[in-house]
């Protein structure tokens, strides 16, 4: 016994002798100057530091192993070293960094496999915001961050909305994350919504799109996509010390004000950033000959703070909350079309919360495993009221609320079992609760009569899936496979509407990306994915969009299966990715006429699992660095919709459309972009869009749009600036309730420290 514990004592001795540091400083291999602020981060672990003014970087306490260190800067190009940790004295090294304006195919993504992987090397096709776009371009909202984005279309019911279309699909079918927890809920209506746009942009360090399915990772909804919004995270420093910046940007014509306040801490144990966010947009000026369109403007407050802590050499916690409220948000068409004298989303907030312990075990069968605890709240208020009839008596004020509270836990561990083969293994538990309720106002009277809500009140959702996900790297092959299994329970408790269905799915994917040439990767994969019907689908009464829906709770999942092969190529200056896709959908839900001919003048609607769809598409973007420091770029998207069923067009199938552009953009100093959006007639309507108002009678005309963007980076000042629509063009982007800013310019200013 005693041999034992001696034993047991000198390996764990041995152990924590054999953990050493890590060090060095990073410099620009063309100027040979220390680089600060670039973030070192070793692979599979969740050890990371940030170098210091003087470009240093340390990790302390590296148990003895093989460490494969990424270093990434904004304007450099990203690099992976292999270093090895053993013996008894710390390991220093020295890194340069290639300045570069090349972005395309040169992140790191985690979204396809939920894990640090190189998008280059991935069967899947990724669109990447990075942070430098975010901070070029300030976007107005999150959703606009994404305009132009190749693969990515954007819809705009209001100004205070904007919904992504993922190869053609979005609402119910793509799947929204914020830092990897489903933001989609129980009461996501299918079409356009507007949740994206609960995220401040400012809060965010990198948006990366998955276009193709992705139910075997996230699970449902994730038929088109998935668009994963990454929000800042605090880095551990060596040297204690406080950080922070503020943010100020102001638009002509009264647009937009907005205003952000952040501030930090970071030692060796503890980091943590929060903020403070206003802005306050007016109403949009549309291009020539449309002019101002009121009511559009709105105000938003939020705040968000992120902490973690460094428990032991192992073991990493975070913990997080994001609050944003939005206030009197119109839906203009309705107002402007609908004979309504007023139409809002008041409030609209989304509130966020999560804990996540990380622990780092680099051991064959386990290298590490990560707990996701979360709990969300998306509130929204919806007021309105008609216009006084032709008697002149004046119709009730409607307010519903709807508020879904969604708990979830995710527990995903991921392994080695040999140098080819890495896997990550999960279980993942959501469950929805969702509060509707309705008041029909008098406002002579003040009297209030209580109605039934958009949903039945109290209905629940939950969701149980198990996962397995694979990447097999044999030389210039590289395999994935994974799997999925998801058990659902929905429940409508009302008396007239009582019921509970309990779908379930399995589901599987595989994909390929071979390297021909060093270059050039030819990339294949097979998914297939799902949708379970939600609360909105079995439950929804009453208005929405420009129909009313009635219930039914007789309904299936829908199915797809995706298909697409395609080619990258990355060179030292030039990047491109072209690929081909064909998503076979099948039980899909959809509105057919019920036997009443209209409720309160809108046309009865009922969902049915009656559709057989399918949508292909062609996607091709590419990037050239004509001179060091000079960028040239393009890409487009092209989606074809068809519903068999039907024999008709699918609906609210985005137009061709895309963007080219050429940027001067050197590792520091000035900026300059010029860049042309556009996109191309959409004359193929399906029933529902011609009967969509939102939509122009025989479809969208064609638009482009020019816009120029610069600034100035000077230590710790970001100067940027936008001149909009120079043209002035008339536009709208297909099934948008508004239309396109017309000629206008923004200034931001950021201060760092």
């Amino acid at each position: 016994m005693k041999f034992k514990l001696f034993t047991f004592l000198f390996y764990l001795i041995g152990s924590f002798c054999m953990a050493q540091s890590l060090s060095g400083i990073v410099r620009d291999a063309r100027t040979n100057q220390p680089l600060p602020g670039v973030s070192v981060r070793l692979l599979s672990t969740n050890r990371g530091a940030v170098t210091d003014q003087r470009g240093y970087y340390v990790l302390r306490n590296l148990p003895a192993g093989s460490y494969t260190v990424q270093l990434s800067s904004v304007g450099y190009r990203l690099i992976d070293q292999a270093v090895e940790v053993a013996g008894s004295s710390p390991v220093e090294r020295d890194i340069q960094l290639q300045p570069t304006v090349i972005q395309l195919n040169q992140q790191t993504v985690t979204t396809s496999q939920r894990s640090e992987s190189p998008d280059f090397l991935r069967p899947e096709v990724t669109t990447v915001i990075t942070a430098r776009d975010l901070r070029q371009r300030a976007p107005r909202t999150v959703p606009e961050a994404l305009f132009g984005a190749t693969g990515v279309f954007l819809q705009k019911t209001n100004h205070g909305g904007g919904s992504p279309f993922v190869r053609g699909l979005t609402g119910q079918q793509t799947l929204l994350l914020v830092d990897g927890i489903r933001l989609n809920n129980a009461t996501f209506r299918s079409g356009p919504n507007q949740y994206l746009n609960t995220i401040d942009p400012q809060s965010v360090s990198q948006i990366e799109v998955v276009r193709s399915s992705g139910s075997v990772a996230y699970g449902s909804d994730a038929i088109g996509g998935v668009v994963n919004v990454l929000t800042r995270t605090p880095q551990f420093s060596d040297e204690a010390g406080f950080t922070g910046s503020a943010f100020g940007k102001a638009m002509t014509q009264g647009m937009e004000y907005s205003g952000r306040a952040e501030l930090g801490y970071s030692s060796a144990t503890v980091a943590v950033v929060g903020a403070l966010a206003y802005r306050k947009f007016g109403d949009l000026v549309a291009g020539r000959g449309l002019g101002r369109e009121t009511p559009t403007g709105y105000n938003q407050l939020s705040g968000d703070v992120k902490a973690r802590f460094r428990l032991s050499d192992r073991f990493v916690a975070t913990v997080a909350y994001q609050d944003l409220r939005q206030d009197s948000v119109p839906v203009y068409h309705k107002v402007r079309l609908e004979n309504f004298a007023y139409n809002q989303f008041n409030p609209q907030r989304r509130q966020l919360t999560y804990a996540r312990l990380e622990g780092f075990y680099n051991r064959p069968l386990l290298k590490s495993v990560q707990l996701t605890a979360s709990w969300q709240r998306q509130t929204e208020g919806r007021q309105s009221q008609k216009n006084p009839s032709t008697a002149g008596v004046a119709a009730p004020a409607v307010y519903e609320r709807d508020e879904t509270t969604t708990t979830g836990l995710t527990l995903l561990a991921t392994a080695e079992p040999a140098r080819f083969w890495q896997m990550q293994n999960g279980i993942e538990w959501y469950y929805d609760r969702v509060g509707s309720r309705r008041d029909d106002v008098n406002l002579l009277t003040g009297a209030v009569a209580p109605k039934r809500g958009l949903y039945p009140d109290g209905s629940t959702m939950s969701s149980l899936a198990l996962f397995s996900l694979h990447t097999f790297t044999l030389n210039r092959l590289i395999l994935t496979a994974g799997g999925r299994y998801n058990a659902f329970r929905i429940t409508t408790p009302e008396s007239s509407l009582q019921a509970t269905i309990r779908p379930s799915a399995l589901v599987g994917n595989v994909g390929a990306s071979f390297a021909i040439l060093p270059a050039v990767r030819l990339v294949a994969s097979v998914q297939s994915a799902f949708r379970a019907p939600n609360v909105d689908d079995l439950g929804t009464l009453g208005i929405v969009d420009f129909r009313y829906e009635v219930p039914n709770a007789s309904l299936q999942p829908e199915r797809s299966l995706n298909k697409e092969v395609g080619v990258k190529v990355r060179t030292e200056r030039f990047s491109a990715t072209v690929l081909a896709y064909h998503n076979q959908l099948s039980n899909f839900i959809s509105r057919v006429r019920a036997g009443r001919d209209s409720i309160q003048g809108y046309p009865v609607y009922l969902k049915q699992n009656s559709a057989q769809a399918f949508i292909r598409g062609l996607e091709a973007e590419a990037e050239y660095e004509v001179a060091p420091g000079w960028l040239t770029y393009a890409g487009g998207s092209y989606t074809y919709g068809q519903n068999t069923t039907a024999g008709e067009p699918f609906r609210r199938i985005p137009p061709l459309n895309g963007r080219a552009g050429v940027t001067y953009q050197p590792s520091a100093g000035w900026w300059a972009r010029a860049e042309l959006l556009l996109a191309g007639a959409q004359t193929r309507l399906a029933k529902g869009d011609q009967d969509d108002n939102r939509i122009a009678k025989g479809g969208t005309p064609a638009w482009q749009v020019l816009n120029l963007n610069g600034g100035y980076r000077w230590r710790f000042v970001t100067l940027s600036a936008e001149l909009q629509n120079l043209t002035n063009e008339a536009y709208r982007t297909h099934g948008s309730g508004v239309d396109g800013i017309g000629r206008s310019a923004w200034l931001s200013v950021l201060v760092s420290w």
